[in-house]
């Protein structure tokens, strides 16, 4: 496997993103989303009045995998309690499931969830474009609610 990235944001954080895992930039930084699908998460972010600073972004699979292909079964089982346990940290009031990997993750009931398309994805296709956007236009008033 890869390079570890791990999860970042502060332990507060309202709301959690998650994608599958990182790439080839991520690896290089060190941190999530940061590579050309992140330029695009936070431009849309940007949009919406929402501070990356506020927000937990992390990942299931915590490393790169080969050529960047979507996570093995068995690397998603591998990484699967150390997010679960990012988010018993957080204890976020929204997690935000970006991709089919993220979508097959264990739900807690004390939280909302909200699945929408990967940045990677909503960039290529205009469809999914325009549900990403707007799953975000929808998150911005979860920042101003004081219970969250």
């Amino acid at each position: 496997m890869g390079t570890v990235v791990p999860g970042e944001g502060p332990a507060s954080a309202r709301i959690m993103l998650i994608g599958q895992n990182p790439g080839e930039e991520e690896a290089r930084l060190g941190r999530p989303f940061v590579g050309r699908s992140g330029k695009y998460l936070d431009r849309v972010l940007a949009e919406n009045g929402i501070d990356r600073k506020e927000l937990y972004i992390t990942s299931v699979v915590k490393e790169t995998t080969p050529g960047n292909r979507p996570p093995t079964r068995q690397e998603v089982e591998y990484w699967l309690p150390y997010l679960m346990d990012e988010i018993s940290r957080v204890k976020p009031g929204v997690v935000v499931l970006m991709g089919r990997v993220a979508w097959e993750i264990p739900r807690l009931v004390s939280i909302t969830y909200v699945e929408t398309s990967h940045p990677a994805a909503a960039m290529r296709f205009p469809r999914l474009r325009s549900a990403f956007e707007e799953a975000f236009r929808r998150l911005k008033g979860f920042l101003t609610k004081p219970d969250g």
